[in-house]
């Protein structure tokens, strides 16, 4: 197994480096290594310019207008867009319904909704999770019944991160209850304007609201609008959230937050306390071992080999390093990472008791990174997959 990187790869990682270092705007690559809030507009900039580029859809192939990078390249993307602090391109569209659209969806799909995705102008939600379904998705209730050339959709989602924002969504709903539940289960694109739709926010601990409930009330959603076949939406559901987990590993903001890590812990003066350097080096030891498995697993992709099922595992282990260097931080800063006004934080007020401006945000990324092992199905859940399809147990 060769984990060097070719000349041509080396090439390409410069070219991109180059490019996101004149492309991406100051003010949103300070506010990403510091954990500051972004807007709708701070994430929808980087969109649009990623988009301008044709990069928007990165891993998307030629024939739907991505640029056909192989698994390598699109590793090395990822990775120059983190070091470099350029936000997260939230993937609900590019990532993870572009995908099953492409293979899945009519040509008349594909031609309305891919264009808007890869420009960054369409703005797509996830309706998955439901109170009482949520790592047991199958459990699902929210109700579409055929009224002649519509679907008829009433029910409710949770968890909807970014919802406030969405012009779309893609959703599991229920259209029959015979047999197993999966077998009931269809794919639907919905126009989050539609009458009948609602989004309420859900306030966090740290005082915003990144995940909503989405309610629809009779809201009627053209059968065109279904992607693939009635009943179906479980493989369709399976192909999307394998894009989900592998992303959830996200090893390259891994590396780029180890780095606010030790300047946090330099910052605070704890960075030469051996038991704490001890604890730094451990989480950087188990993100080189995360950053050598993903590497392994692309290896296999770009050679053509079957490469194990291993996503629920880069799930596993790269929520649990998110969590750990969160944590780190505010051992790091301690009383002085507890939660503070966001509006003050913005404005640049650091009062004597709040201390360094480095500290502001870390009770909200300490809060926020309490998900990252129960969205895209519970890591326990995750453990129950690897033992069956990976160790055969």
């Amino acid at each position: 197994m060769d984990l060097t990187f070719t000349p041509d790869e080396l090439a390409f990682r410069e070219e991109v480096h180059q490019w996101v270092a004149a492309s991406l705007p100051k003010e949103l690559s300070h506010k990403v290594h510091n954990a500051l809030r972004l807007t709708k507009a701070d994430m929808q900039q980087w969109a649009r310019i990623l988009g301008k580029k044709g990069w928007h859809g990165w891993a998307w192939p030629k024939e739907f207008g991505g640029p056909g990078w192989n698994s390598i390249q699109r590793h090395l993307f990822e990775e120059e867009c983190a070091l470099a602090g350029a936000p997260r391109v939230v993937p609900f569209g590019p990532v993870m319904v572009a995908p099953v659209i492409m293979a899945f969806g009519s040509p008349e799909q594909q031609k309305r909704h891919l264009p808007g995705i890869m420009s960054g102008e369409v703005w797509w939600s996830q309706g998955y999770s439901e109170p009482g379904s949520g790592s047991d998705l199958a459990s699902l209730k929210c109700k579409a019944e055929r009224k002649g050339d519509y679907y008829l959709v009433n029910g409710q989602k949770t968890w909807t991160t970014l919802g406030q924002f969405g012009d779309w969504i893609f959703c599991l709903v229920r259209t029959s209850s015979d047999g197993k539940p999966q077998t009931g289960i269809s794919f639907l694109l919905i126009d989050m304007k539609s009458p009948g739709v609602s989004v309420r926010p859900i306030v966090l601990l740290d005082g915003e609201a990144e995940v909503n409930e989405v309610w629809f009330d009779n809201v009627e959603v053209p059968i065109d609008n279904l992607v693939g076949e009635e009943n179906k939406g479980w493989t369709y559901a399976k192909h999307l959230l394998a894009h989900e987990r592998t992303g959830i590993a996200d090893v390259n903001r891994s590396k780029r937050e180890l780095e606010r890590l030790k300047r946090v812990a330099k910052a605070e003066g704890v960075y030469n306390d051996m038991r704490f350097r001890d604890e730094i080096a451990k989480l950087e030891v188990d993100i080189v071992a995360l950053e050598m498995m993903v590497l392994r697993v692309l290896g296999a992709e770009k050679s053509g080999k079957q490469s194990l099922d291993v996503a629920g595992l880069l799930k596993i282990r790269g929520s649990e390093i998110q969590q750990r260097f969160s944590e780190l931080m505010m051992l790091a800063a301690g009383p002085y990472s507890v939660p503070f006004i966001s509006d003050a934080m913005e404005a640049g007020w650091q009062g004597d008791y709040v201390g360094a401006a480095h500290c502001a945000p870390l009770a909200s990324t300490y809060f926020n990174m309490r998900k990252t092992t129960i969205y895209g199905g519970s890591n326990e859940v995750q453990r129950n997959i690897v033992s069956q399809t990976v160790l055969g147990a």
